[in-house]
């Protein structure tokens, strides 16, 4: 299942790996789900290996253009002089970044300097934190992640703001609809969209192979320039990892091609938005799937958990009774929820069933699937979401569900039954991130209860600022809509 696993790599071992290389680059994750490091010398390197080096807590004190949060957050504030926290290779993370001379590369993770432990707000770290639980009762996690996103064809060299300027700085003065999509028109599955740009098609294939973070299937999806990539399925942590690591792969390449790859949630109006589905299922020491029962269940409550086992039935129970919670997590951004409307293939509300692809949850389980294979899909985070957060999130559900027993809150949607309809009887999902974020924050959320205080507050903060700063912006909507009529 997934991919062979890596020989251990050790600090002693690492003169060895690097011998004929003079530096590394290292990264972590921020809050928005951001890759940020820096290259530092080989000698530096072998230096902090085993024990870390200090960098810079703004990265969790600022936004995801670098401006610091209108709040002062705990984490990393100006009290405390935006101090180091300890950023600690991971060494299973190694791999060589192909675009750049096969660069060696590392993963850190970060830690608090006085406690050692780590960084509430660290996405890594709160994943590994969710499986830590897991393994008390001799249980891994396995899961699998599916990006959908719309490519754009750069400001070429002969407008006004070259690459160098890149394609963000173009749209500082110009409509977003002047950047021309990669291809046009609705063509799903085409055989033939993507022979028009086959260098890269193929380029960001086989670039991800090998930088270790394998596509499973690799496709155009419905929409003008929209390709969508499963990647493939193995360990959670190393899941995570490697979404994150996809979209890296992807905006890296997309350079070379005069391409912008866009994973926001809802690029156009009126279009379907970008996904970023998580498949999740549960496995003992063996590598058997935890979520199948065995056989069928011919008493089950309902027919569509009749081959799901009883721990997985309290695991879907606990992420169904906990979403509303944890919206943020899953739909982080002011344009996270343009995409979850009706009628756009995007769930609305806490819905689950067997092979329901309308539904928050979809169980992938026998008789359409082999019992090895018995899974959730996720189908509420879109592409803009951070992987770690979402894996944790639903991680954290589900074992509040198997430790509390809970039981499954509503009936599954029927097939034909449509989202937010009669027979939905699911709670409506936040419809925007203001309203998300104040259930995830409120005293005594279920966010509180699985994540605690301190992250709830930090992450709940940082939404904070993104909200205020929507709420003051001026739209063109608003321009176009009132400059003559009022």
């Amino acid at each position: 299942m997934g991919r062979e696993k890596e020989p251990e790599i050790t600090v002693e071992s690492l003169p060895g790996l690097l011998a004929n290389d003079n530096a590394v680059k290292l990264a972590g994750v921020d809050v928005d789900g951001q890759l940020r490091g820096k290259l530092v010398s080989k000698k530096k390197f072998l230096s902090i290996a085993k024990s870390g080096f200090g960098f810079c807590s703004v990265i969790f004190g600022w936004d995801m253009h670098d401006m610091t949060y209108g709040r002062e957050l705990k984490v990393s504030n100006k009290e405390n002089g935006y101090r180091d926290i300890i950023a600690v290779p991971d060494l299973q993370s190694y791999r060589r970044i192909p675009w750049e001379d096969n660069v060696p590369f590392f993963l850190v993770s970060f830690f608090d300097p006085d406690t050692k432990e780590p960084v509430s707000a660290c996405p890594r770290g709160l994943v590994k934190t969710q499986l830590e639980k897991f393994k008390t009762i001799n249980v891994g996690a396995m899961a699998g992640a599916e990006y959908e996103f719309y490519q754009f064809k750069s400001p070429s060299n002969t407008q006004k703001y070259s690459l160098t300027s890149g394609t963000a700085a173009f749209l500082q003065q110009n409509p977003p609809n002047s950047l021309p999509s990669l291809t046009e028109g609705m063509f799903g599955y085409s055989l033939t969209r993507p022979v028009h740009n086959s260098g890269y098609y193929y380029d960001i294939f086989n670039t991800c192979e090998a930088f270790k973070c394998n596509i499973e299937g690799w496709h155009t999806e419905s929409g003008p320039g929209v390709y969508e990539a499963a990647l493939e399925f193995g360990e959670a942590a190393q899941m995570a990892d490697r979404a994150s690591l996809f979209k890296y792969v992807v905006k890296s390449v997309a350079t070379k091609y005069n391409i912008t790859p866009c994973f926001m949630a809802k690029p156009k109006q009126g279009l379907p938005g970008n996904s970023g589905h998580m498949h999740i299922s549960l496995v003992d020491k063996n590598g058997d799937n935890l979520l199948f029962r065995g056989g069928k269940d011919e008493n089950a409550r309902y027919p569509d958990i009749a081959s799901l086992s009883d721990m997985g039935r309290h695991f879907l129970a606990g992420i169904l009774d906990g979403l509303p919670d944890v919206m943020p997590l899953v739909a982080p951004t002011i344009n996270s929820y343009k995409r979850l409307v009706e009628n756009f293939w995007a769930p609305v509300t806490v819905s689950w069933g067997l092979e329901h692809r309308a539904a928050s949850i979809r169980i992938i389980a026998p008789p359409t699937s082999k019992p090895g294979a018995t899974r959730f899909e996720i189908r509420v985070p879109g592409a803009d979401a951070n992987p770690y957060y979402v894996m944790a999130a639903m991680l954290a559900l589900g074992w509040r569900g198997i430790e509390k027993k809970l039981e499954i809150p509503c009936p599954p949607l029927g097939k034909g039954e449509e989202v937010g309809g009669e027979s939905d009887m699911g709670v409506r999902l936040a419809k925007n991130l203001k309203e998300a974020n104040d259930r995830f924050t409120r005293t005594g959320s279920i966010a509180r209860e699985v994540f605690g205080d301190e992250f709830v507050d930090h992450f709940g903060g940082t939404r904070e600022h993104e909200i205020r700063l929507w709420d003051e912006a001026v739209t063109d909507w608003e321009m176009k809509r009132y400059i003559e009529t009022v």
